[in-house]
């Protein structure tokens, strides 16, 4: 054999070796399909350590990398995880389709057994799939220990009420829940207190307080983002399927002092600088990433005076979570001046504006809807009926589900579907690999997909 061969033979063995050894760089090659149909999903994500590529019209993608894990996720699907050990060359990979139906719960609301018992007897005899977890709430407080050097500094971890977050998950999986963690990222008295420097001023120099007496941090402040991204990576690393941010913005009063001038083109660039390095940041985990809006974002033309702008915030965000309670349109939108009267109305109309003028698919929308009291126009209750009326609204328009609010985590099946039978292994859930639809996709992909191109 010549010198030429032998060196060839060399490199090809060289190259298989540091394809099979999990977390050196490798190349990744297949497609990614429809669990139930086992037709192709555009535009899916696969990511390899730090590296996050999409996959093309016919469902394929290649990616180089290193990592031990091969994550996939779409725009109404669930989340996939394989060891790229187990790989396969040009493999065949299914997604299941799923969209959350889920109950907000506090960081009080999941450790009071009654409150959760109550919630998850709930998820076990409707149509819910899903629950929003405070990982950290309106006046900084984290949930439950975590890794965050400035979270324990701070005081922010002082009363924790969750004692074992990766058991909790773990539970909430098994009883096929999706699990989204919540954290209120500029409203923070705790840690606007510890670092008075990072704070909202007022004009004579005090840190500014809102009505409920909560001080806010300034979303100019880089070390501020620093320190809810890396709340977020540890809520990531820790189980959640995805993290959703609320109170990203810039608070509503007039007058005061941030540490660069509040123009609505300096709002909107830090709300939407923010959101793009949280997406960079949490590549690696294979999360989705949501953001909590205004319901009138989708109504104004500007930024809100908080730097909430519809078109920018897409561009970060797999999905917008528009707060469309009635209660919160005082000045009703156009057609409907008392919006209570018109649950259905106001969140079909508020998801059809958002639609037109983003030009996103009804997919990239999960709205937030009321299941408490009124309290701008007369306080009626809001039962069965209007808690229905807003279900029936988010998914005619085709939303990816919908999530239930109630400060008091106090649910009932007034108004929610019953249940449809379909679990994280069914057209509800996320599946693991050689779940549902792996075989049949495996056999029939072929007549749903055409040739690669040579």
């Amino acid at each position: 054999m010549g010198s030429y061969q032998k060196s060839k033979n060399l490199c090809a063995s060289l190259l298989a070796i540091l394809w099979l050894i999990p977390g050196s760089a490798a190349a990744y090659s297949g497609t990614v399909v429809d669990a139930s149909t086992c037709k192709p999903i555009p535009g899916a994500f696969v990511t390899l350590g730090n590296t996050v590529v999409r996959t093309s019209q016919d469902g394929r993608f290649q990616i180089d990398g290193e990592g031990t894990v091969l994550g996939l996720r779409a725009y109404g699907y669930g989340r996939s995880e394989i060891p790229v050990g187990d790989l396969k060359d040009n493999e065949t990979l299914p997604l299941a389709p799923f969209r959350p139906r889920a109950l907000y719960l506090s960081a009080y609301g999941v450790a009071n057994m009654r409150l959760r018992e109550s919630a998850l007897d709930l998820i076990g005899k409707t149509d819910l799939n899903a629950v929003v977890i405070d990982v950290k709430n309106e006046r900084g407080r984290i949930a439950y220990q975590t890794d965050v050097p400035l979270a324990a500094e701070d005081g922010a971890q002082k009363n924790v009420t969750i004692k074992h977050i990766r058991r909790l998950i773990d539970a909430l999986h098994k009883a096929g829940i999706y699990v989204i963690a919540r954290i209120v990222v500029f409203k923070d008295n705790i840690l606007a207190l510890a670092k008075p420097g990072w704070a909202v001023r007022t004009a004579s120099g005090a840190i500014w307080k809102d009505r409920e007496g909560i001080a806010w941090t300034d979303p100019f402040v880089k070390q501020v983002w620093d320190y809810n991204l890396d709340i977020a990576a540890a809520a990531a690393g820790d189980g959640f399927d995805e993290i959703q941010f609320d109170y990203v913005r810039f608070p509503e009063a007039k007058g005061l002092i941030f540490s660069e001038p509040n123009t609505e083109k300096n709002r909107i660039a830090a709300i939407s600088g923010f959101l793009a390095a949280a997406r960079k940041r949490l590549v690696p985990y294979n999360v989705f990433l949501s953001a909590d809006i205004f319901g009138y974002v989708i109504w104004n033309r500007n930024d809100t005076g908080i730097g909430q702008s519809l078109k920018e915030l897409a561009r970060n965000v797999d999905y917008l979570s528009p707060m469309l309670y009635p209660s919160g349109f005082q000045y009703g939108i156009p057609g409907y001046p008392n919006p209570v009267r018109h649950p259905r109305q106001v969140v079909y109309l508020s998801l059809r504006k958002a639609e037109e003028r983003t030009g996103l698919p009804a997919v990239r929308f999960r709205p937030w809807l009321q299941a408490f009291r009124d309290y701008a126009f007369g306080g009626q209750p809001f039962e069965g009926a209007e808690i229905a009326a807003q279900i029936d609204a988010a998914q005619t328009f085709g939303a990816d589900g919908w999530m239930l609010w109630n400060s008091r985590n106090v649910y009932t099946s007034a108004g929610l579907p019953p249940k449809s039978g379909k679990g994280m292994d069914g057209h509800g859930g996320v599946p693991n690999r050689g779940g549902v639809g792996t075989e049949i996709c495996s056999r029939n992909v072929a007549e749903d997909v055409a040739p690669r191109a040579q």
